[in-house]
Order: structure tokens, then sequence, then C-alpha cells
């Protein structure tokens, strides 16, 4: 058969990859490390050949909607069914009782077998062309069975929510705390960048030295930042603890808000992506100077020796992060596309 498409190929071969990883590990304890399972010891898992086997095949099928249809749908189903096979192994293993010290948890094969359910879906969304916001509504619509799993209570058993559940207030205040160190920091940057970027369009001296200062700060790494902010927060905490007619007949005031702003806010927004996306990040560095959020977890669970409690703390991080890069990307989207 002729091979049709090498970016299904490379997913095929990562498919493999997983199949042949071991998909879960078991361990007696949170510490010790775990036996690995594959996927002939997992109880039911053969019936993920099904929604594989065309995933498999996809590099030699002719490309067409129809085979990008299949192919997504194969993706969700592979990925949920993961999922779903995790927490009943999880269950099986741990014999029913919540209070077992034993600890299932994802493997080398999961992941990869995940990553290439997530890539193929992208991928067979690309292919179908579809808007922005449709693309949008049909992740949200494939990550419904894993969130009916997780509200009906079937991944409990695994070693990730098992975590959660040991403390899950602190979970939560991680997550506000979290969002509050990228609200703040991204709020103030944003006016602040909306103010120079102004001044630097305006005056082009402003922006002669602007630029250089900013790409100085930019190279300073994000540790070495707080230690520097430390001393002239702490002063300010201390000081402050409640903490004309022109052109076409257009004021400065209307230019400004009706010419100048509307024709920079695509950069604005996209600034403002980048801007979240890396404070999202850089926001677990803060817990190593009792900032909290989600790398006090994260920073536990490596003092710890606790794998699946910094897992506990960089998921919610990745996902905040994929989260806010689609919220920006569906504005800059509408904003592209609104009535001038």
């Amino acid at each position: 058969m002729r091979l049709r498409n090498r970016m299904q190929l490379v997913l095929a071969l990562l498919l493999l990859a997983g199949f042949c990883s071991p998909l879960l590990s078991h361990a007696p304890n949170r510490l010790l490390g775990g036996q690995g399972l594959r996927l002939p010891a997992l109880t039911g898992a053969l019936w993920l050949i099904a929604p594989a086997l065309p995933l498999l095949l996809s590099p030699w099928l002719p490309i067409s909607r129809r085979l990008h249809r299949l192919l997504a749908l194969c993706a969700v189903l592979l990925a949920n069914g993961l999922l779903l096979l995790a927490g009943q192994e999880a269950a099986r293993l741990g014999g029913g009782d919540p209070d077992a010290l034993a600890r299932t948890t994802f493997s080398a094969g999961f992941w990869l077998l995940l990553l290439a359910a997530c890539l193929q879906l992208a991928e067979s969304l690309r292919g179908l062309a579809l808007s922005l916001p449709v693309r949008a509504l049909a992740v949200c619509a494939a990550c419904l069975p894993a969130l009916a799993l997780l509200a009906a209570g079937q991944l409990d058993a695994l070693a990730l929510l098992r975590e959660y559940h040991n403390d899950p207030d602190a979970f939560r205040q991680a997550l506000v705390r979290h969002l509050q160190l990228v609200g703040l920091s991204v709020l103030p940057a944003a006016l602040l960048g909306a103010a120079l970027g102004l001044a630097a369009f305006r005056l082009p001296r402003v922006g002669a030295w602007l630029f250089p200062l900013l790409n100085t700060l930019q190279t300073i790494p994000s540790l070495a930042l707080f230690a520097l902010l430390i001393a002239p927060l702490a002063w300010l905490g201390r000081l402050w603890p409640q903490s004309g007619i022109a052109g076409v007949g257009m004021s400065p005031r209307q230019i400004l808000l009706q010419v100048e702003l509307p024709l920079a806010l695509p950069v604005l927004i996209t600034g403002l992506r980048v801007t979240t996306v890396q404070a999202v990040g850089l926001a677990a560095v803060a817990a190593l100077i009792g900032a909290g959020g989600f790398g006090a977890i994260l920073f536990q669970g490596l003092s710890a020796s606790a794998p699946d409690q910094v897992l506990l703390g960089v998921l919610p991080i990745v996902l905040l992060t994929l989260c806010s890069d689609a919220v920006f990307k569906l504005l800059a989207y509408r904003l592209e596309r609104a009535p001038r």
C-alpha cells in the first residue's frame, strides 16, 4: 500500500510505542517504585484495539473528510477508554478499599497513547477545516465523557485522585491562589504595557530606549527577578498596606478609542495571551518564596518523593495554560471578524 500521509505515520508509530510500553504502574505505597502493567495484563484492555486500529492504518488510507471524522471519533474513544480502563484497573488492584496504601498510577504507555489521541484529534479537526469556535466546541465535547467519569467517581481509585482526596481544601486554596497570582501579575502588566506601547508609538524617542530595556528584562531568570523584587515589594507593602481638535475632525481621545485602540487590539490580545500563558507557568515558581499556588503542591511532592503529588500540582497548571491560550485565541478570532 502507498503511504499517503506522513503525519499519520508519526502518530501511528507513537501509538505503537504506547501499546508496547507499560500503561499503568502499581506500587504498595506512594513512596516505593511500582511494577509496570502492560496491555495484556490489564482486564478488558484488548477492546482498546478497536478504536486504535483505524488510527494505525490511517497513513495508508485515502484522505477524505469522512476519514477525518472517523479518526477524530476513534481518538476520542481511545482517550476516554484509556481513562475508564485506568480507573477500573486501579479499583480492581486496590480491592475497593479507599484507605488502602497501594497506589495505581499512569505509566509511560498511557501518556504516549493519550498524547497520540490528542494529536490525532487536533490533526483531524484541522483536516476538516472547521472554524476556531467549532473546533473549541468539538474539543469540549470530546472531554465530556472524561468529566462524566470523574463526576461518577470512576477514577477515584487512581493515585492522582487519591492525592487530591487526601486534602481537597488545600487543592482549592492552591487553585484560588494560583489564579490570584496570575491575575495580579497580568492585569498590571496589561495596563502598563498598553501605556508604554502607546507612548512608544507616539514618541519614537521613548521606543528607542524602551525596547532594549524590555529585551534586557526578558533575559533575567524568573527566580532571580523574584529575589530582586522582594525588597521593593516589602517596602511598598509597608507604605501602602491597602494596597483639543486635529486631523479629520476627531479629538485626541476619539482617535485613541476609535482608531488607534481598535487597530492595536489584536496585537494587544496576542501579547496578553503570551503573557498569561507565561504567568500561569511561572506562578508555580512563586511557591519558593511562600506565595502558594499549585507550585506549593508541586514542591511538596518533590520534597516527599511523591510523584503523584507532583502530578497533582503540574496537571492543573497545564490545563490552566491550555484553557488560557484557547480563551485568548477565541477572543482574537472574534475581534478579527467583528464588523468595523
